[in-house]
Parts: structure tokens; C-alpha cells; sequence
């Protein structure tokens, strides 16, 4: 190789090298914010996760609607209504805790499971959940007859004792409906009837397009004062949020 080729690769290999670190520094500044943040709307005055959510919490963990992917997100405080649906603790507690869950999701079933009874023993002055459907049927063919038949038990003040049952990780059909139904000792001739006249298959429908409308995409989604929560997040996120939120460092 002769003295012009070696300095023309010389100058080659600078020019790669001169452009390449930017390249690479920006590459890793890029993918810090998208580990390190969860997308939510796009207004200006939306409230940083790293003021209101712990960063731990940042790894989305749940299910998504078929198609759809979790992304950077921000966070604000959103007016979400209860609707009437059911709610468990204090009306009056400072926190609310709106659940949006699909009963065929296995992390909502874990959330269920491991950090919603901790919640309520913990907080169990200040804080009232209210569960709302958001079914992900194109993915989970049962979840929305089971949100249905969670409705006809509500009829019968049996709500939470039945989601326990929806939840325990059994099959979700119509036979282990009246199963669970039979077993909480529920007036079976009323609740069959609720589910044959598919009663409230209206009332879950509108809860899925209401949240699919605010931007809901995965389950388990929550709103703790209006604070969106993404995945089934463990106890000491909550915890942690709620206790902020009580001591009132979230503005």
C-alpha cells in the first residue's frame, strides 16, 4: 500500500470516528428517556413521572390491545368519573384509586392477588378503589361475558367476594360462572337471568370505549387522583405514590 492510499484510509477512518460519536452519544441520551419515562398525552403543563411515579416504576408491565406497542410517556392528572361502578373503602378517603382490568389478564390477576389487599389493609381509612372493565376481547374472548357476570353479582352485594373467584386463576365460562355464583351463596335463578339477558354488556362496553377514548391501551391501567399508573406495578410504587400524595409533595 503506498503513502496516499494509507493517508486517504487515515482520513476515511477520522471522518467515520468524527461522525460516529455524536451518533452514539445521542443513541445512548435517546434511549435513557425512553427507559426512564411512560408517555402520557401531550400537553405542556402534563406533570413529569419523575415528580409523581418513583422510577422504579417506569418498566410498563401488563397486556396491550393486539397491535398495540407501550411508548414514552408523560404524565398529568386526568378527571376520570367512577361512573357507579363498584368501589371498595371510604367514600370520603382522600385517595381514589380508579382500576381499569381485564379479567383474562394475568397481571391484572397478580396486582389482584398480591398489592390490592395490601392497599386495603394499609390504607384502609384513606384509600377507595373502584374497578372499571376494560375488557381486551381480541386477545382475552372471555374477559367480557366474565365483567358481565362480575355486574350481575354486584345486584347482589356480592361484587368483590366474586371478582375474588374471577381471579383465583380458574376458567372463566359459563359453568364456572354459576360455580362461583353457587359457591357465595347468590340467588342462582337471578343471576342466570342477568347473564342470559346479557344485562350489562352495555355497561362494559362503555367503560372500554371511554378509557379507549382517554388513551387507555394495556391492563391493568390505574388513576390514583387522577395520577395514570401503567402496569401492574408492585405494592411499594403504590405505597409510594400514595403516601406523596397524602403528604401533598405532588403538585
Amino acid at each position: 500500500m503506498n503513502d496516499e492510499t494509507m493517508k486517504s484510509n487515515e482520513k476515511v477512518l477520522v471522518f467515520k470516528r468524527a461522525h460516529i460519536y455524536p451518533f452514539l452519544i445521542l443513541l445512548a441520551l435517546v434511549t435513557g428517556l425512553s427507559i426512564g419515562y411512560l408517555l402520557w398525552g401531550r400537553d405542556s403543563q402534563s406533570i413529569n413521572v419523575a415528580q409523581s411515579v418513583p422510577s422504579t416504576s417506569v418498566a410498563q408491565e401488563g397486556e396491550t390491545k393486539e397491535g398495540a406497542m407501550p411508548t414514552e410517556r408523560t404524565v398529568k392528572r386526568y378527571d376520570v368519573p367512577e361512573d357507579d361502578d363498584p368501589s371498595i373503602g371510604p367514600s370520603d378517603a382522600p385517595i381514589t384509586i380508579i382500576a381499569f382490568s381485564d379479567y383474562e389478564c394475568g397481571y391484572c390477576q397478580r396486582w389482584h392477588q398480591e398489592v390490592f389487599p395490601k392497599i386495603l389493609n394499609d390504607y384502609a381509612d384513606q384509600v377507595r378503589i373502584v374497578y372499571r372493565d376494560f375488557p381486551l376481547s381480541s386477545i382475552h374472548p372471555n374477559a367480557s361475558h366474565a365483567a358481565e357476570s362480575a355486574n350481575c353479582a354486584a345486584e347482589q352485594d356480592a361484587f368483590w367476594e366474586y371478582q375474588d373467584e374471577l381471579f383465583s386463576g380458574g376458567e372463566l365460562n359459563q359453568d364456572s360462572y354459576l360455580e362461583y355464583a353457587k359457591k357465595l351463596e347468590l340467588n342462582l335463578d337471578e343471576f342466570e337471568e342477568c347473564l342470559e339477558s346479557e344485562r350489562y354488556q352495555d355497561e362494559v362496553m362503555a367503560d372500554y370505549q371511554y378509557a379507549s377514548a382517554l388513551g387507555v391501551s394495556s391492563t391493568p391501567t390505574f388513576f390514583l387522583n387522577g395520577l395514570p399508573i401503567v402496569g401492574a406495578q408492585p405494592f411499594e410504587i403504590f405505597k409510594s405514590i400514595i403516601d406523596r400524595e397524602l403528604a401533598g409533595e405532588i403538585h
